[in-house]
């Protein structure tokens, strides 16, 4: 994106949008490095150099009754600033709204950077990104590999078609797929590192298909990030580990793994306040679902000390998949959903 004469004056001399955009992505990185997001140098470099708001153009903020949007060429210098400042605060921005429902966003920078560190890629590694958002993360991926070696997917070709303008505008052209994220892309298959940007019901069964051996796959499920190791095909291919520490809101997954809203939310009457405001008992109650009764998923939450998020792992087979608590083979088990082919 260029920068026109009148933004360039509304700034002021010496103050141009190039100067206020690589101040603020410089103390964007500065304030992720301290605060322990960014120890991988390859990473810190990408964040360094891939300007986010070239992927955000406008974005909204919330306000009473509504949104506001916050745009690129907005007439006003005052509220053209705080656009391009906020496109480097470190939270997530709503990129598009439907009907008052948010439906694409950027995520946190931050988060951002803790999940792509979690996913262990190396020079040479193939990456599927599913959800392609604004394309900011496929840029960083396409910084780090190069960008033959990354595809993201999404079901809304409106959202394909900006992401891959805005990748083009800061110099990356990756693959950029229109299609059902939960069957991911069997023509660029074999992946290496397969990483979604939007919640999952559970793990499509499919996407264990297009890794290669020895794959990650790394997702938002619950309200927490599962980072799943791919055994060797020539074993039965299946894939298992644990949530990371971390929690984890994204826009669900859209397309062919979408689900209704989870009935237990219908029924946690009775429950204590001091449980349902703890956001530990929320994720182990939404994992366990389709298995525990709400006052039996507090029992078993109390009684085990009120685990954290990176006790419960996950195991994906060809034909089931299951959550645990510390051990996969039990006594703490639950089926979750069979996932999309």
């Amino acid at each position: 994106m260029g920068v026109h004469r009148e933004q360039r004056e509304a700034y002021g001399p010496g103050d141009d949008e190039a100067g206020v955009a690589a101040e603020a992505r410089a103390a964007m990185v500065r304030d992720m490095a301290a605060d322990g997001a960014l120890d991988d140098p390859a990473w810190r470099a990408a964040f360094e150099e891939v300007p986010r708001h070239l992927f955000v153009p406008y974005y909204f903020v919330s306000r009473p009754g509504g949104h506001d949007r916050l745009w690129c060429d907005d007439p006003d210098p005052v509220r053209r600033l705080r656009w391009l400042r906020g496109a480097y605060a470190d939270g997530a921005l709503a990129t598009r709204v439907r009907d008052g429902e948010l439906i694409s966003s950027s995520s946190q920078p931050s988060l951002m950077a803790r999940m792509l560190t979690a996913l262990d890629v190396h020079d040479g590694h193939t990456v599927l990104e599913i959800g392609a958002g604004t394309g900011y993360n496929a840029g960083l991926l396409s910084h780090r590999l190069g960008e033959e070696r990354v595809t993201t997917v999404d079901l809304d070709p409106e959202i394909t078609e900006s992401a891959r303008s805005h990748l083009a505008a800061a110099g990356y052209r990756p693959a950029v797929v229109t299609g059902d994220g939960a069957i991911g892309v069997r023509r660029r298959a074999p992946f290496d590192r397969i990483i979604a940007t939007c919640t999952l019901p559970a793990v499509p069964s499919g996407w264990l298909e297009q890794c290669a051996d020895g794959a990650r796959i790394l997702a938002p499920l619950s309200t927490g990030l599962i980072a799943l190791d791919v055994g060797d095909a020539a074993h039965g291919r299946y894939a298992e580990g644990h949530f990371l520490h971390t929690s984890a809101f994204f826009v669900p997954l859209r397309g062919g793994l979408e689900e209704p809203a989870l009935p237990v939310l219908q029924r946690i009457g009775g429950l204590p306040r001091r449980a349902l405001e703890n956001d530990l008992f929320r994720f182990m109650l939404s994992l366990t679902a389709g298995s525990l009764d709400p006052h039996e998923a507090l029992s078993l939450w109390e009684r085990e000390g009120r685990p954290q998020r990176e006790r419960f792992g996950i195991t994906v087979g060809p034909d089931r998949q299951w959550a645990w608590l510390d051990d996969p083979s039990g006594p703490y088990v639950w089926s979750l959903s069979p996932g999309g082919s």
